[in-house]
């Protein structure tokens, strides 16, 4: 193994040198990092369209099965509610994905079909009220959104020490505490989600 200097090589042959010793592959997209997107534009619901495609495609796998009230609203709570909850809890999604979850999972418990509209016989705001109040429990995504990332928030404050509470300290507020802390100049989607919990 040889050892390289600043001076003899560019920083692309040291990059290329680094991953041959560590047997890296090299990526050459880099659209989502850990199942998030790497990058968020303007167009925030095309960066998150792969949560509803992943809800679509597990609701057309349960149509073709006969569920009861029960069965569906296990599925509803245990994966549809599940798969967006990595997401909020680093980015804000927009309202209009969080009401489309919503609409899709009000399809799927009333029981849609293709173009066949059913009676709605609760409205959903009331079914996601508790058990005990007379709803099923279903989540409000913008609300659970929020929370989630107040969650963060609260982490950042009670844990200074961590790699990211750190990071975003050096970056967003360097002289103040993360309570006292603005949303700055130029912000990263994710600091932006989080401040605004």
């Amino acid at each position: 193994m040889t050892y390289m200097t600043r001076s003899r090589n560019t920083p692309t042959e040291e990059k290329k040198a680094i991953l041959e010793i560590a047997a890296i592959p090299v990526s050459q997209r880099f659209d989502t990092y850990l199942g998030l997107p790497a990058l968020v534009g303007k167009s925030r619901t095309k960066e998150f369209k792969t949560i509803i495609d992943r809800i679509e495609k597990r609701q057309k796998d349960w149509k073709l099965r006969f569920l009861s009230q029960a069965g569906k609203e296990i599925l509803l709570k245990a994966v549809v509610q599940a798969i967006p909850t990595y997401s909020m809890s680093v980015f804000l999604l927009p309202k209009a994905l969080c009401s489309n979850i919503n609409s899709m999972m009000q399809k799927f418990w009333w029981g849609h079909k293709s173009n066949e509209s059913r009676i709605h016989w609760m409205s959903w705001e009331r079914l996601g009220d508790n058990k005990e109040k007379g709803g099923m429990g279903f989540r409000e995504f913008s609300c659970f959104n929020k929370a989630l990332l107040a969650k963060q928030y609260w982490r950042l404050w009670k844990t200074p020490d961590s790699l990211v509470a750190k990071i975003m300290k050096a970056k967003y507020f360097p002289k103040k505490e993360v309570l006292d802390a603005n949303i700055g100049s130029k912000p990263s989607y994710a600091w932006r989600s989080i401040w605004s919990s």
